[in-house]
């Protein structure tokens, strides 16, 4: 689903490349909450739509843990023109996450000795993605964002942008997503981590020269993940106890499970499977900022919630707390499904209708000079 073409932008940008092009920016040395720096870091970006000369009419798409940065591919009815994120009107970008595998610095990619990063690759955090961020949008001459949109980990950045960087963001919205890791969360993230780690194949994390990489590990996780994606309803009314009819005799459910998991295998590395998953655990806006109370109750631009009411990874009570202890928020906009988390992939009129409505809110930001 990605673009063919791709370019390495230095210092300007380039005039040459069509809109959802990947794009690949060095945007230096990046210190980490750690204390640890990456080097030479690079970003994987699309963009669609056109910059004004005032830089002010952007939207930053934040995308979700196995997400990548061509919005088309995993958004499809939600870009383009005359849609919600309308390419006639504004400049949508969305960075790939660092720590991912689609372009940006990431465990697969090489470091500075020429080796690729692999055990090696230091521990990155939402703040330190949103830190990343703000470097491209500096580059880019984005002076601010209409608004900052994402699902899952995306809100998680959304949520930092409203917290960190309140000047450069005129609204955020999060869909469902949270403001802190909860135990249920971490508890389901620590099995997934564990089934990689077990697989004979993943070599402390450093396979990247052997013939074969943790698959059946990142496998057993991605089942692990997908049941948390999806309704316990749905996978009932679905599959039931159905027999998959061939001569495996496995279980329906079985074989979805397995194509979910051969599915990701193809696009998605093991070692950024385990970076990604551990910043969604570090997860806390309260971290260092008096508890997660305080760090919401600092919030002054409008914030925009979406919950899916069947979503047993992040459910509903995690966005209510958003709403109850940020000043700033509307009231909590609620998604009707039966398909639990992955509802922000499916539920697209409805998804659409709060993504225009928080365009709306941050467009009245910005014409009421609020940045």
């Amino acid at each position: 689903m990605e673009s063919g073409c791709e370019y390495l932008v230095t210092g300007a940008w380039l005039e040459s490349y069509d809109p959802g092009d990947r794009l690949f920016l060095n945007i230096g040395d990046l210190e980490l909450e750690s204390g640890e720096t990456l080097v030479n870091t690079v970003l994987a970006y699309q963009t669609w739509g056109k910059l004004n000369s005032a830089g002010d009419n952007a939207i930053l798409v934040n995308h979700a843990m196995t997400g990548w940065s061509d919005v088309t591919g995993w958004w499809p009815s939600m870009l383009g023109s005359g849609l919600p994120l309308d390419t006639d009107k504004y400049f949508i970008i969305c960075p790939n996450v660092i720590g991912g595998c689609q372009g940006s610095t990431g465990p697969s990619t090489i470091a500075p000795d020429g080796k690729r990063w692999g055990s090696r690759f230091p521990t990155v955090t939402i703040r330190d993605m949103v830190k990343a961020e703000l470097v491209l949008t500096d580059i880019l001459n984005i002076s601010h964002y209409i608004l900052a949109v994402g699902p899952s980990l995306g809100g998680m950045r959304s949520l930092e942008w409203a917290i960190q960087h309140p000047d450069r963001v005129n609204a955020i919205c999060t869909i469902g997503s949270s403001a802190v890791a909860t135990g249920d969360q971490i508890g389901a993230a620590s099995i997934q981590i564990r089934a990689i780690k077990a697989d004979p194949n993943f070599h402390g994390g450093d396979y990247y020269d052997s013939d074969q990489g943790p698959l059946e590990g990142m496998g057993i996780a991605r089942r692990i993940a997908h049941l948390t994606y999806r309704s316990e309803t749905e996978m009932d009314v679905r599959f039931g106890r159905e027999l998959q009819g061939d001569e495996t005799g496995r279980y329906a459910v079985e074989s979805y499970l397995d194509h979910q998991a051969q599915k990701l295998a193809k696009r998605f590395d093991a070692n950024t499977y385990i970076a990604l998953t551990e910043a969604m655990n570090s997860h806390d806006v309260g971290r260092g900022r008096g508890g997660v109370a305080a760090a919401l109750g600092t919030v002054k631009i409008p914030v925009v919630v979406g919950a899916i009411d069947t979503d047993r990874l992040f459910p509903p009570r995690l966005q209510e707390e958003i709403v109850e202890l940020t000043p700033t928020a509307l009231p909590l906009a609620i998604i009707s499904s039966p398909f639990g988390h992955d509802g922000f992939l499916i539920e697209m009129e409805t998804v659409g209708e709060i993504v225009r409505s928080a365009i709306a809110v941050g467009l009245l930001g910005k014409n009421q000079g609020q940045n």
